[in-house]
């Protein structure tokens, strides 16, 4: 027979379940992105990072356009997954009942 954890309201390490949670925000909120401007992983890259024009005896750093539907969409997608974080660690800030 097996043995199964007893189930428990909390998960039994808090800096444990926090930081899983935590270092995975990057990536949920990459994939809410994508799916929300229908971009693929390397156009959401492609989009994030700076590009150098060359020209001149300056480079100059070309921060790539944003429409202002994508800049809206990507703010909305922060707000919910922050949002989601933040419901989800609602449950160490509420102090046990006591009976």
């Amino acid at each position: 027979m097996k043995k199964t954890m007893p189930s428990t309201t909390q998960p039994i390490n808090l800096l444990q379940d926090v930081h899983s949670r935590m270092i995975n925000l990057p990536i949920y909120f990459r994939e809410r992105v994508c799916e929300e401007c229908s971009w693929s992983i390397p156009t959401f890259y492609r989009k994030m990072r700076n590009a150098v024009k060359v020209g001149g005896l300056e480079k100059e750093r070309v921060t790539p356009n944003l429409s202002n539907a994508e800049k809206e969409k990507i703010i909305a997608v922060l707000d919910e997954v922050f949002q989601g974080f933040w419901e989800y660690c609602e449950k160490y800030r509420k102090k046990p009942a006591k009976n």
